[in-house]
């Protein structure tokens, strides 16, 4: 498993990245790179780290380029034109898996364990599923961590990958259950 959330353009680009690795990954959407996004950027780098992986076009190297400037530190994966091309069409999700791998590699991705600390009877426990208010919860718990919002099995995902721990995640639920109490109450 690819240590480091690697962040891409869109979700075809996550599709192919996913074929070719086990990481957590984050599409920006193109140009709308909004502070939500990269907020999340923020906080992955600070937690995981971080690989850009865009198009290999002037709009994957403009998008680069803006991640660049607000977040330090972050490392970049690069695909060829000739590996990133199909049909007169450029992007990463024309690039096959080797070629994806070749480039994390050349960007000196790292490796870890894959990690489990969470499952979904946490989720079911902690009412982040299976309740009423889950969506609730899960918006709350995101902005809370600064992971950002996801349905369950996206929850999930994040809180192994950017290294959550127990307490910290406890910690955070037992805010989220106040705002919602006091938003109950009013």
């Amino acid at each position: 498993m690819i240590k480091e959330v690697i962040v891409v353009e869109g979700r075809d680009d996550v599709t192919a990245v996913k074929a070719a690795v086990d990481a957590e990954i984050i599409a920006v959407g193109g140009f709308g790179i909004n502070y939500k996004v990269i907020n999340r950027i923020k906080e992955a780098q600070k937690r995981q780290g971080v690989i850009v992986l865009t198009d290999p076009d002037f709009a994957g190297e403009k998008i680069r380029r803006i991640i660049s400037k607000r977040v330090p530190n972050i490392k970049h994966a690069y695909i060829s034109r000739k590996e990133g091309t199909k049909a007169d069409d450029i992007g990463v999700e024309n690039a096959s898996p080797e070629a994806i791998r070749k480039a994390l590699a050349g960007a000196k991705a790292l490796t870890k364990e894959k990690r489990e600390e969470f499952n979904s009877s946490d989720l079911v426990f902690f009412k982040l599923s299976g309740d009423a208010k889950s969506k609730m919860r899960r918006e709350l718990l995101g902005k809370q961590l600064r992971i950002g919002y996801g349905n369950a099995n996206q929850l999930l995902s994040r809180l192994n990958n950017y290294g959550i721990t127990k307490e910290e995640f406890v910690d955070a639920m037992k805010i989220v259950e106040k705002k919602i109490k006091l938003g109950e109450d009013e």
